[in-house]
């Protein structure tokens, strides 16, 4: 194989990673998690990419005495539902990922 029609098949490679990547980003944003905290009291809805969807917060906690543990429920909430954001993009874009041929412990940004 000549050196031209190398570079002709690199590139073409590389547009067809380039565009998996962006099917890849449209899908993250179409996963949706939910996170949690206070055993379900304040609930997060996000993307895999991360979007904050929703916030659900159980009646019992609108009392303006308990605003610090409310807040600290939300933030818990917003945490859970990043960890569970961050492993359904991974496990999408290892999907995604899986034909080709990428040096060990490469980590695709998403």
């Amino acid at each position: 194989m000549d050196l031209e029609k190398m570079m002709k098949a690199a590139q073409e490679a590389a547009e067809t990673i380039q565009r998996q990547m962006g099917d890849a980003q449209a899908a993250l944003d179409k996963i949706e998690v939910e996170g949690a905290s206070g055993g379900g009291l304040v609930k997060i809805k996000a993307t895999a990419k991360g979007r904050i969807l929703g916030v659900q917060i159980d009646d019992s906690l609108l009392n303006v005495a308990e605003k610090q543990m409310l807040e600290d429920l939300v933030a818990a909430a917003i945490n859970d539902a990043r960890t569970k954001a961050d492993a359904a993009g991974n496990a999408e874009m290892s999907k995604m990922s899986a034909g080709l041929p990428l040096p060990p412990g490469f980590k695709m940004p998403f």
